[in-house]
């Protein structure tokens, strides 16, 4: 079993919207998804109360410790990838789910405060010797602040792709209780949703990231 954590100590990032479309693009690529959240806030949780199909699995923890008990439940249960949304903090919660995580996705929407803001984050991460990828998330369509943002982010470490644009059918999905994948099969979201999940699963599968990563293995 594979564990992607998306985290930022930044709040208002998109985190759990991202977490959840990439939970839902994930289960229609044939993982078995479950998502634990550690954010008091509770969208996931209220996201997942919504929906009418069961799965992703939801498991809403508040100390190391469950975490590690929510994912070997995990694990037992036969379930191929474990997604960890974090609370808008680097405490010690976050600090435990990044140790777990096979790939760390730090979102940043394309600000110097958010970029400055993602800084201790990946700070905490590289402590860790975690793998680790920004998201360029929340972002205009057509912007020069995109390509700032992008040189910014790919100069101290890797930067995931495509860029997630702000569009109006990810806040409708996670309020139907729905994947963007599952809310708009065809629109732009639900494709660049789609492009991300294909990214993080090679880089879950391939051998070793750039950028002095540690290797990630393959986990059946």
């Amino acid at each position: 079993m594979h564990t992607v954590v998306v985290g930022t100590q930044k709040g208002g990032s998109g985190k759990s919207t991202l977490a959840t479309g990439l939970a839902v693009a994930a289960m229609e690529d044939g993982q078995r998804v479950g998502i634990i959240e550690t954010d008091p806030q509770g969208t996931v949780s209220k996201w997942g109360r919504r929906r009418t199909n069961p799965e992703p699995r939801i498991a809403r923890v508040s100390t190391p410790i469950e975490i590690e008990r929510a994912l070997l439940f995990l694990r037992r249960d036969g379930y191929t990838l474990a997604m960890i949304d974090t609370a808008p903090t680097d405490n010690a919660l976050s600090v435990s789910a990044y140790n777990a995580a096979d790939l760390c996705l730090i979102p940043a929407r394309p600000s110097p405060a958010d970029i400055e803001a993602a800084l201790p984050t990946l700070d905490a991460i590289r402590k860790l010797d975690k793998p680790f990828a920004f998201v360029l998330n929340q972002s205009p369509a057509r912007s020069f602040r995109l390509s700032e943002a992008a040189m910014a982010l790919n100069a101290v470490g890797v930067l995931a792709l495509p860029y997630i644009v702000q569009r109006n059918d990810h806040q409708d999905a996670l309020g139907a209780g729905l994947g963007v994948t599952e809310f708009a099969p065809e629109g732009k979201a639900a494709e660049e949703i789609r492009g991300l999940w294909s990214w993080v699963l090679k880089k879950l599968t391939t051998e070793s990231f750039n950028h002095e990563q540690t290797p990630i293995r393959a986990v059946s």
